[in-house]
């Protein structure tokens, strides 16, 4: 299972929110790129990058920091947050994303989100299925919509998609553990999906427990910037397996 640190940005900044909540904004670093290159000497690979920003505005914003991180690392970057478009989607891989998510796009914009599908593989474009009981959440999390997030994932499975983030927004920064069952059942309903894990971790033995569910990778955010989870753990874990 992929050990996958979230940076999430505004202003530029490496922040966290709770729960999605801008007004909950606490800045861990100034500078994401020293936060990056931290995560890629403790033998981490990968790296999921929110633009907060841009998830907020509708369109890419923080694009110059994904550039840094891109050049000057060898981390595999999914990146996130308010593309919308063909022309954020360029933007977001000519500045080094491996890998995009699209959540809101792939509610409010089915067509172009099918098209990015289409164009670039599933192997690039990954669907963000963050929810709130169950039901999805688009625009930086602002808004509920009424679509059950099983059936939502079943749907685009069927569009050609691979790869899928599920947030649960209500575990989102509260460190107090993942939706194992919410994760369990989704695995049972689409088997062959490559479910990443995301919301919630609070220490290290949960992930060995997604691992065994058979997630294909886990985003950490909070525990590693509040020390719950050491990178040395994760370094020794990524060594072994």
């Amino acid at each position: 299972m992929r050990i996958i640190p979230a940076i999430d940005i505004i202003e530029g900044k490496c922040v966290r929110l709770t729960k999605g909540d801008y007004n909950t904004k606490k800045i861990y670093n100034e500078s994401p790129l020293e936060v990056a290159k931290e995560f890629e000497a403790a033998g981490i690979q990968y790296l999921h990058v929110v633009d907060l920003d841009g998830a907020k505005a509708s369109h890419i914003v923080n694009y110059k920091v994904l550039e840094q991180i891109a050049s000057k690392t060898n981390l595999k970057i999914d990146f996130g947050g308010g593309l919308k478009s063909d022309k954020d989607l360029q933007i977001a891989f000519n500045s080094g994303a491996n890998q995009i998510t699209g959540g809101s796009i792939a509610v409010k914009n089915p067509e172009i989100f099918e098209s990015w599908i289409a164009k670039f593989g599933a192997d690039k474009i990954i669907l963000g299925a963050d929810c709130n009981n169950e039901k999805i959440a688009v625009s930086g999390w602002q808004e509920e919509s009424d679509l059950e997030v099983i059936p939502f994932i079943k749907d685009y499975q069927s569009k050609g998609i691979s790869y899928v983030i599920c947030t649960d927004i209500s575990k989102d920064g509260m460190l107090e553990g993942p939706s194992f069952e919410l994760y369990q059942r989704i695995l049972e309903n689409t088997p062959k999906i490559k479910l990443i894990a995301s919301g919630g971790i609070s220490t290290f033995d949960e992930i060995p427990k997604l691992s065994e569910m058979n997630c294909e990778g886990v985003i950490i955010g909070k525990a590693i910037y509040e020390n719950r989870i050491s990178l040395k753990q994760l370094e020794n874990y990524i060594v072994k397996n």
